[in-house]
């Protein structure tokens, strides 16, 4: 028997017992349900299917890894290193150094932006927020004392270079970086000039 004249056969016989516009309908409300059920596949699975209980060995506690320094995340930026709120204004500058001394100029220009960020909350000119970006929290200093947007704005730039463009970074960086900090002291200061 051929496939078409089984075929036939077949649909003649489900004829017989259901209305051929019946099993259409039919047909594709089961199409829209399988549809509907792909969608949203994740949704309608268990999350955790049940185990059945075993024996086990327990387990050895793990040390946990300090995790590299490399992955970073704008929200950490107005951190202190530290953890703490009231960390010393200098404190940040002095690992900078530090830093910049190794030769670890990326992170030397992250700690240079997170002291400037320390300063800006301290006189009150940005609101500490968690998950700011860097232009998030130069636009939001711009509107409250537009001096401070350009030296903000050019670390910022300098800062997404390295470390999200992953540029190598160099002495220059931060050289770059020391000096729009003290022009960022100067703007707070009250003094946007440099003395000549």
């Amino acid at each position: 028997m051929s496939f078409s004249r089984w075929w036939t056969e077949a649909t003649a016989a489900l004829g017989d017992l259901v209305p051929l516009p019946l099993a259409a309908v039919l047909l594709l409300l089961t199409a829209a349900l399988a549809a509907l059920a792909w969608y949203h596949f994740p949704a309608w699975v268990p999350r955790r299917l049940p185990r059945l209980p075993r024996f086990r060995r327990p387990r050895r506690k793990r040390r946990r890894r300090r995790r590299p320094e490399a992955d970073v995340s704008v929200a950490e930026v107005p951190r202190p290193r530290d953890g703490g709120s009231d960390a010393p204004a200098g404190a940040g500058l002095c690992l900078a150094d530090r830093l910049a001394a190794e030769g670890r100029f990326a992170e030397a220009v992250r700690e240079r932006l997170r002291d400037m960020v320390r300063r800006l909350v301290a006189v009150g000119v940005v609101e500490q927020r968690p998950g700011m970006t860097v232009t998030e929290l130069a636009d939001e200093a711009a509107r409250n004392r537009p001096p401070v947007d350009p030296p903000l704005r050019a670390a910022g730039t300098i800062f997404s270079e390295l470390w999200y463009a992953h540029h190598p970074a160099s002495a220059a960086h931060d050289r770059r970086m020391r000096e729009l900090a003290d022009e960022l002291d100067r703007v707070l200061a009250g003094h946007p000039e440099e003395p000549r």
